[in-house]
């Protein structure tokens, strides 16, 4: 695939912002070394089903056109266009911190979810195995790790995959909102094809590791007609669990995405848009603590009963109603990642 001009949002957090008029270069990858001050976050926000993270990356490869994550790209003063997908930050440091954190009390028997922001498994860890090196730490102190990823290179990690199941927990995610290759290709420029993500959630079942799917963001009017196949096919594979949150857009996520479907797929935009407005009373986003992942109104409640009825029917362990359907909340350490 030829690589995305250069393609940014105004950057709120600088005074100024450049518009490239004409001879628009490539975005071509920079890869940018960091010696991190700390490496584990902390979130108590209840949309989120973990308490702790950690991030070896920032920016991230794959260039998902909905990632939520892009404006977080700002705050290092780039941008949250073609700047997120290739300007990437690399926490060198990352694993040595993370043993440093773990000497404390503070993360004793809490799960580590890797990664909440950007893909822990994206292709520069084939040259510099930050996210190896952080499970090899994890393995030493004992320590219950989930991962959610796109990437296929979590398979390399099997061996350690299985240490950490035998002496803490260990439970893979495999990330596959599509079952339509060229849909997945035109959101998902860069991340490996549904059906390689598929193939990698084989292998993770057949390895022995716990390993679900994530039907995430489901995107109503886009991709919310293919919850059937994309379960099935996880179970096919060997999935055991399943979840899904509905696409949120927050901020300049907005100006990635909207772009993106309407050039990709001009015929649809019109109706994804109406949809996704149904579902957050009239606007895109909704950013309320304990709303942003919700979805709202009878299609969303359809959605979330499809959902739930094809995970009872496939034997999926699924978190789905909770979070749609507007039932009271249960505690989020463990809730997607189980220990």
């Amino acid at each position: 695939m030829a690589p995305r001009p250069v393609s940014n949002p105004p950057n709120p957090w600088l005074s100024q912002h450049v518009e490239l008029l004409d001879d628009v270069p490539a975005a071509t990858l920079t890869v940018f070394e960091e010696e991190a001050k700390s490496i584990v976050t902390e979130n108590d926000s209840p949309d989120v089903p973990f308490r702790f993270g950690i991030n070896p990356y920032r920016g991230c490869f794959h260039g998902c056109a909905y990632c939520y994550a892009r404006p977080t790209h700002q705050y290092l003063g780039y941008g949250a266009g073609t700047d997120f997908e290739r300007k990437i930050v690399v926490k060198t440091n990352a694993a040595a911190l993370l043993a440093q954190e773990l000497r404390r009390p503070k993360l004793r028997g809490e799960l580590l979810a890797f990664s909440g922001v950007t893909d822990c498994y994206q292709p520069l860890e084939a040259s510099y195995g930050v996210t190896r090196a952080c499970l090899q730490v994890c393995i030493e102190h004992r320590q219950p790790v989930g991962i959610i990823t796109k990437g296929a290179l979590v398979e390399r990690d099997l061996d350690l995959l299985r240490q950490l199941a035998e002496r803490a927990h260990a439970r893979v995610f495999v990330s596959v909102p599509f079952a339509d290759p060229e849909m997945a290709r035109a959101m998902e420029p860069f991340a490996p094809s549904p059906e390689r993500r598929l193939r990698t959630v084989a292998t993770l079942a057949a390895a022995g590791i716990d390993v679900g799917v994530s039907l995430a963001p489901l995107i109503p009017g886009l991709n919310d007609d293919q919850i059937a196949r994309v379960l099935e096919s996880a179970a096919a594979a060997g999935a055991k669990r399943a979840f899904t949150v509905t696409l949120r857009l927050p901020a300049e996520v907005q100006d990635v995405f909207l772009p993106r479907l309407r050039e990709a797929l001009p015929l649809r935009a019109e109706r994804v848009e109406r949809a996704l407005r149904e579902r957050r009373g009239g606007r895109l986003n909704d950013p309320r603590f304990g709303h942003r992942m919700r979805g709202e109104g009878e299609r969303a409640r359809v959605a979330a009963q499809l959902f739930e009825l094809h995970c009872k029917r496939l034997g999926l362990a699924m978190r789905e109603a909770d979070t749609i359907l507007n039932l009271p909340p249960r505690p989020r350490q463990g809730l997607l990642f189980g220990q």
